[in-house]
C-alpha cells in the first residue's frame, strides 16, 4: 500500500466560494499554524461539479484549485441525504437550492418531497469528502459521515446550508442551533478533517 503523502508546505488554498465553509474549515485548521488562502480571495474560477459522487467533486475542486494557484489545496464536497427520498439531494445538495443558493428553498423542497412520499421514516445524514490536492495532480482524500434525523420546522441561526433542520443521533439540538466547538466535534467535516490530519497533516508523534 502506497503511504499517504504528508503536507509539508505552509500555504494552503482552501478551494471553496462558499463563506460558511470558509469560517468553518479555516476554525478546524486553525490550532495548525497554516497560513490558509481561500479561492475567492485568490480570484480563482469555481470549477463546474460535473462529478456523481462527493469524492469526484472533492477531488475536481481541490485540483482546480491546486494547479491554478501553485499552491496545496484543500476541498470539500459534502451534502444532505435523506432516507425518504432514496439518499437524495445527496451529491445535488447545493444544486436544490438554486442559482441563488436559497437553502431555505431546498429544505422546504426536502420537507415536501419527503411528506409526498408518505413515508414516516425521518433518517437523514451528512456525507463529506475532504481532499487535498498538489498542484502535480496528487491527491488524498478521506470521507466523513454523521447519522441523524430531519426535523421540521427548521431551527437555529448558526451554522449554513442544511444545518437547521438536521439533528445528529444522540442530540436534542440542530446543527443550526450547535455552538461551533460542539459542531465541530461531530459534523461530517469534523470527522472527515480528523481522518485527514491523522493521514496527511499529523507526524505520527
Amino acid at each position: 500500500m502506497t503511504e499517504p503523502r504528508k503536507l509539508t508546505e505552509r500555504k494552503i488554498v482552501l478551494a471553496t466560494h462558499n463563506p460558511g465553509k470558509v469560517v468553518e474549515i479555516g476554525e478546524l485548521l486553525a490550532p495548525l499554524g497554516l497560513e490558509v488562502m481561500s479561492a475567492e480571495e485568490l480570484g480563482l474560477p469555481e470549477p463546474e461539479e460535473t462529478g456523481t459522487t462527493f469524492t469526484a467533486n472533492a477531488e475536481l475542486k481541490a485540483l482546480a484549485a491546486a494547479k491554478a494557484s501553485g499552491l496545496p489545496a484543500l476541498a470539500d464536497d459534502s451534502g444532505f441525504s435523506v432516507a425518504a427520498l432514496d439518499g437524495d439531494p445527496g451529491v445535488y445538495s447545493a444544486r436544490w437550492a438554486g442559482p441563488s443558493k436559497d437553502f431555505r428553498l431546498a429544505m422546504e423542497l426536502v420537507k415536501d418531497g419527503a411528506r409526498a412520499t408518505g413515508s414516516d421514516d425521518d433518517a437523514a445524514w451528512f456525507t463529506c469528502a475532504l481532499t487535498l490536492a498538489w498542484p502535480d495532480g496528487h491527491c488524498e482524500t478521506v470521507l466523513g459521515e454523521v447519522h441523524g434525523t430531519w426535523v421540521w420546522p427548521p431551527r437555529g441561526e448558526h451554522g449554513f446550508g442544511y444545518d437547521p433542520m438536521f439533528i445528529p443521533e444522540g442530540a436534542d439540538k440542530t446543527f443550526g442551533e450547535a455552538d461551533s466547538d460542539w459542531k465541530h466535534s461531530v459534523s461530517h467535516r469534523a470527522l472527515a478533517y480528523a481522518k485527514l490530519v491523522t493521514r496527511c497533516l499529523s507526524d505520527g508523534s
